[in-house]
C-alpha cells in the first residue's frame, strides 16, 4: 500500500509539470487514450471484452461522471496551486464517503466516524482559511475534484459484481477522451505538439498510475483490511516529500495542521470501517455483531 501511495504521488508530480506547458484538456484526453488502452490490454489478456451491456448501467455511467469532474478539477488544482496542499485535501475522501454513504445509501454510521467526519473537515477549513489573507479559491479546485471522487466511489459500490475492475477502469480513462476534447472546443487554449520531454513525462504519468493502481489492488486482496487502509495517508507523506524536493513548496505551520488532523480522522475513520465489515462478515453460519 506505502508502495502505491508512492507511486500515486509521484505520478501528480508529473501531471503538475506536464500543465506547465500542456493544457488541462488535452493533457487528460491524451492521458485517457494511453491509460485506457493499457487497462484494455489487460483486460483483453484475461479474455473480457471492454465493451458490453454493463457500461450502460446507470451507475458505472454515473462513475465515469464522477471520474471525470474528478480528474478536471484535480489536474486543474495541480495546475494552478501547489501540491502538497492539494494531496493534503484529497486525503478528505475517505471521510467524504463515510458522508455520502450515510446520507445518500442509508448505511448506518456511529457517532466515533461521525466525530472523525468532523475533524477532518476542520482540518479542511484550516488548510483552506476562508475568509483570510492566506485563502487560496484556487484550492477550491481541489475542494470540487474530491467531490468529483466522492460520486465515483458511491457509485461503485452499487455496480454489479461481475463488472471487472479493468473494464470499468477502461471505461472512465477512455471516457476522460471525450470529455477533455470537448472542454478544449468550449474554453480550452490551443493544443500544443509534444516534444520528447513532455512525451516522456506522458509516459511516466502512465507508467506510475498503472503501476499504482496494480499495487493498490495487490494491497487489497493480501492484506488485512483493517491494517492496510490506513496507510493510504503514506501518500500525503510522500506528497510533500515530492513538492519540497521538486517544486520547492514549504506549506506553513496551519496547513500541516490541516493535513495531519484529515490524516488522523480518515486513517481512524478507515480502520474503524475496516473492523466494522470484518465484524459482520458470516461466521458458522452466523452474523457477528456490529
Amino acid at each position: 500500500m506505502s508502495g502505491s501511495m508512492a507511486m500515486f504521488a509521484i505520478e501528480d508530480a508529473f501531471l503538475k509539470v506536464l500543465t506547465r506547458t500542456m493544457p488541462v484538456w488535452q493533457l487528460l484526453a491524451m492521458v485517457g487514450v494511453m491509460a485506457g488502452a493499457v487497462f484494455w490490454l489487460r483486460l483483453a489478456r484475461r479474455g473480457g471484452r471492454l465493451w458490453t451491456r454493463d457500461l450502460w448501467h446507470p451507475m458505472a455511467l454515473l462513475r465515469n461522471a464522477g471520474e471525470i469532474v474528478g480528474a478536471i478539477c484535480l489536474v486543474t488544482a495541480l495546475a494552478v496551486g501547489d501540491l502538497a496542499v492539494t494531496s493534503a485535501i484529497l486525503q478528505v475522501l475517505p471521510l467524504t464517503l463515510v458522508l455520502g454513504a450515510a446520507l445518500f445509501l442509508g448505511e448506518k454510521v456511529g457517532w466515533r466516524r461521525w466525530l472523525s467526519v468532523a475533524v477532518g473537515f476542520a482540518g479542511v477549513l484550516l488548510i483552506l482559511r476562508p475568509g483570510t489573507a492566506a485563502f487560496q479559491p484556487a484550492m477550491l479546485w481541489a475542494v470540487a475534484g474530491v467531490a468529483g471522487l466522492t460520486l465515483r466511489d458511491l457509485a461503485t459500490r452499487r455496480i454489479p459484481a461481475g463488472v471487472a475492475s479493468d473494464q470499468l477502469s477502461a471505461s472512465a480513462y477512455g471516457a476522460m477522451v471525450p470529455a477533455g476534447l470537448v472542454l478544449g472546443a468550449l474554453a480550452g487554449p490551443a493544443p500544443m505538439m509534444p516534444g520528447a520531454v513532455e512525451s516522456a513525462l506522458l509516459a511516466g504519468t502512465v507508467v506510475f498510475g498503472v503501476v499504482g493502481y496494480a499495487t493498490l489492488v495487490a494491497a487489497s486482496r493480501l492484506g488485512e483490511a483493517s491494517v492496510v487502509a490506513p496507510f493510504r495517508y503514506t501518500r500525503l507523506a510522500f506528497a510533500l516529500v515530492v513538492a519540497a524536493v521538486i517544486f520547492g513548496e514549504r506549506p506553513d505551520a496551519a496547513t500541516l495542521a490541516g493535513a495531519a488532523l484529515i490524516a488522523l480522522a480518515g486513517g481512524y475513520a478507515m480502520w474503524r470501517e475496516a473492523g466494522l465489515r470484518r465484524a459482520r462478515k458470516p461466521v458458522d453460519g452466523l452474523i457477528r455483531p456490529s
